[in-house]
């Protein structure tokens, strides 16, 4: 008796597991699974710089001369808010899986199986910076060719722009890797080099005097860091802007209203002072500019006053 053929139809072959497997492979090549590590390389600068160009380009070349020419600073703002909002995300996720690697490292007995655990939770911890540190790339040349079409300086509407590839460090092992996160944190991301701090009251609008003052500081001190109280007007508005236009890294310590109330300011005033800077510019003000004088002075820090 003849051994029987089976017979499959074409819907029958598409629903076997080899087949959707090699499919998936044909259409989008190798991708790790949710639990495996990616061992694809980050995407290069140049090639980041490219698409953004493109992007930024194209779109004002699609809106130029028509009538939705008035959204386009609108829609750029968004579009770099969109790799802003990604690093914070990210961020997140890297504060979850600084938790975990604190609970494995409290769990270990010697096994094998925590070993392994605590070594993937170092590894994803790893790639979650190296993506953190990509999308800030994405940003900053997003803001630059924000700049360039709009002529003024992309700002979020909330935080700050924190750059971290810098203070980037080989992670040996999960106290490693712990160590430099919490350096980070305590350090409040201030980019290296001599610090400068400003203190301004919102009512003081002489900008030639903002401008020729920290003009004269960054001649003595070309790769200093300003910073200032992040306020939207005023003196320290100047100051932020002055920042901008002379590429300077700045740093803005805005006063947590929620946590210390009406405090907020002085609390404010004592976090800055606490980065070490070598020099301070405090214009005419309130009681919030007299305490960060008067605090300053005490360090042993040089302030230049309005005259």
């Amino acid at each position: 008796m003849a051994k029987a053929e089976t017979i499959r139809t074409a819907e029958d072959v598409e629903y076997q597991p080899t087949y959707r497997v090699l499919e998936e492979l044909q259409l989008n090549g190798w991708r790790p699974g949710s639990d495996e590590q990616d061992p694809r390389p980050m995407p290069e600068a140049k090639a980041l710089a490219a698409c953004v160009f493109e992007m930024f380009d194209a779109l004002a070349v699609a809106l130029n001369d028509t009538r939705l020419e008035p959204d386009v600073e609108d829609l750029m703002w968004s579009m770099v808010n969109v790799f802003h909002r990604t690093i914070d995300r990210v961020e997140r996720k890297l504060d979850g899986n600084e938790q975990e690697q604190k609970r494995s490292q409290k769990e270990q007995d010697g096994s094998e199986i925590r070993s392994v655990e605590l070594e993937t939770l170092t590894a994803q911890g790893i790639t979650m910076l190296e993506q953190r540190n990509a999308f800030e790339v994405f940003r900053d040349l997003a803001a630059d060719r924000f700049e360039a079409h709009t002529g003024s300086a992309w700002r979020p509407r909330a935080g700050s722009m924190v750059n971290h590839r810098n203070m980037t460090a080989a992670m040996i092992d999960s106290r490693d890797f712990l160590a430099a996160r919490q350096k980070v944190k305590t350090e409040v991301l201030v980019p290296a080099g001599p610090k400068i701090a400003f203190s301004g009251a919102d009512r003081f609008n002489d900008h030639q005097w903002i401008w020729s003052t920290l003009d004269k500081i960054h001649a003595k001190h070309p790769d200093m860091v300003l910073l200032h109280g992040g306020s939207s007007r005023g003196a320290e508005k100047a100051a932020a802007c002055w920042a901008d236009s002379r590429k300077v890294p700045h740093v803005a310590f805005k006063p947590d209203f929620s946590r210390h109330a009406k405090a907020a300011p002085f609390k404010r005033n004592d976090a800055m002072l606490e980065v070490g800077p070598i020099g301070a510019v405090v214009t005419p003000g309130g009681g919030i500019q007299g305490n960060f004088h008067d605090k300053a002075r005490k360090l042993g820090i040089n302030v230049v006053t309005y005259p």
